[in-house]
C-alpha cells in the first residue's frame, strides 16, 4: 500500500530513484523534493498533540546528528495531521555551508509517509548570517533554543534563520524550503487507503523484557 501524493510542483522534473517506495523531483537550483513511504510504526518521540515533548526531543535528536532544528509544528497535509519540520545540517564532505531540509511527516499507527524538500547552499555561503548579525548585533544574534534551552552540540540556533529575513533573501535555500513547504501544504492530497489507516496516538511503549 502506497501513500502517493497528488501534487504538481511547477519547475520540478521527476527523478528516477530506482525505489518503488520513494518518488523524487528536482529543479534548476538542485533542490530535491522526495516522497517516502514507511510500512513501519512512526519513529516519533511523542504524539502530535504533545507539542512540548515532541519539539524538545526532536531538538536534541537533531543536535545529536550534528544539525539544528529551526522549526517544528503540527499542520494539516492532505487533510491529515502532520509534523512540519525545518532543520539544517552541515554540507557533507565540505569545509563550510549547510543544507536546509523541510519535511511533512504524516504518521498513522502502523505506517507513515514523509514528503521532504532539501536545498543546499551553493557558491558563497554565510552571506545571510553575516548580514543579519551586522544588523542585530552579536548579543541578539545567538539565542538559546526556544524548544530546548539546554541543548548542546549541533548547529547553533540564531536570528538569521527566522522567517522575517526570507523576503530580504528570496533565493536563499532556507527561503526556498519555506516557499516549497507552503506550496506542498496547498497542493498535496493523500490516497484514501492511507487516510483510512488507524491514526497515530504516540509511540508504542517498549516491553522492558525485550
Amino acid at each position: 500500500m502506497r501513500a502517493l501524493l497528488g501534487v504538481e510542483l511547477p519547475g520540478y522534473q521527476r527523478l528516477d530513484t530506482g525505489d518503488e517506495n520513494v518518488d523524487a523531483w528536482t529543479d534548476d537550483n538542485g533542490d530535491v523534493v522526495s516522497l517516502h513511504y514507511f510500512a513501519l510504526p512512526p519513529d516519533l518521540p511523542a504524539a502530535l498533540d504533545d507539542g512540548p515533548a515532541l519539539r524538545t526531543t526532536l531538538t536534541h535528536w537533531t543536535a545529536q546528528a550534528g544539525g539544528g532544528l529551526i522549526e517544528a509544528s503540527v499542520k494539516k497535509l492532505g487533510g491529515l495531521p502532520a509534523l512540519r519540520q525545518i532543520l539544517k545540517l552541515p554540507l557533507p564532505q565540505q569545509p563550510s555551508g549547510q543544507v536546509f531540509i523541510g519535511s511533512f511527516t504524516v504518521p498513522r499507527r502502523d505506517c507513515s509517509t514523509v514528503v521532504k524538500i532539501q536545498a543546499p547552499e551553493r557558491g558563497m555561503t554565510g552571506m545571510r548570517e553575516a548580514v543579519v548579525m551586522a544588523k542585530v548585533g552579536p548579543d541578539a544574534y545567538f539565542r538559546p533554543h526556544p524548544y530546548a534551552p539546554d541543548v548542546q552540540g549541533g548547529l547553533p540556533f540564531h536570528a538569521a534563520d527566522h522567517a522575517r529575513w526570507d523576503e530580504e533573501f528570496p533565493e536563499h535555500p532556507l527561503t526556498r524550503v519555506r516557499r516549497t513547504l507552503e506550496a506542498l501544504a496547498e497542493a498535496v492530497t493523500v490516497e484514501p487507503s492511507f487516510a483510512a489507516q488507524p491514526p497515530f496516538a504516540g509511540p508504542v511503549p517498549r516491553d522492558p523484557r525485550l
